[in-house]
């Protein structure tokens, strides 16, 4: 799996040695083949030198690759929960229109029912002022309301396509799945206190009344 992949991590090359190269030899220019035989073995000093360079250079290019793909494994995952941060936030903002709607809902509710007591009781003769206004928090609670449910979802149907879409590309990680937003079943049940609330308020019909 891709996540025992993670635990499993490259072993750094072993340092190298410092190692200086031969030194140039001293040779007897008046013996030509003599110094020719120490030039050579000279030159197959240098060469021995530099192919265990070039052989620790080889494995260290290894290891930056290999580090390279845990990288990538790494950012890939980070993108994946970044989906998850992004819902999370998308609900946070559903919540606060919850927050909203609901005192709308709630005071207009309130001054509906208020002014409407006071009328019976006789203490006022017109109420009809401060209960439409009620009447009018209420609705616009419920517009407010239904304007961020349809945006949540309509926002979470785009990044559940996205984040799919990468997923089959191999761009991210998708293991973790989106569960049922507990925040938009709240919406939708308080958006449905809310049409109960007005119908009551409008036509003397509904569980409030």
């Amino acid at each position: 799996m891709a996540l025992a992949g993670l635990t499993e991590r490259p072993e750094r090359p072993v340092r190298m040695k410092e190692t200086q190269p031969p030194p140039l030899p001293v040779v007897d220019a008046s013996k030509p083949d003599q110094a020719s035989v120490q030039y050579s073995a000279h030159r197959t000093g240098l060469s021995t030198h530099r192919t265990a360079l070039s052989e620790h250079r080889t494995s260290l290019s290894e290891y930056r690759t290999d580090l390279s793909g845990e990288r990538t494994e790494m950012s890939m995952r980070r993108t994946g929960m970044s989906f998850q941060r992004t819902r999370m936030s998308a609900d946070r903002t559903l919540m606060s229109v919850i927050r909203t709607s609901l005192s709308l809902i709630g005071f207009g509710f309130t001054i509906f029912q208020f002014f409407g007591k006071l009328k019976e009781a006789g203490t006022l003769t017109h109420a009809a002022a401060p209960r439409n206004f009620g009447i009018s928090l209420v609705l616009l609670g419920i517009v407010m309301l239904l304007i961020g449910i349809l945006y949540h979802v309509q926002f979470m149907l785009g990044l559940r396509r996205i984040r799919e879409a990468m997923r089959e590309e191999g761009l991210i990680h998708g293991e973790s799945v989106f569960p049922p937003s507990l925040t938009l079943i709240t919406a939708i049940a308080l958006l449905a206190i809310g049409i109960f609330a007005i119908a009551d308020m409008v036509f003397q019909f509904g569980p409030f009344g």
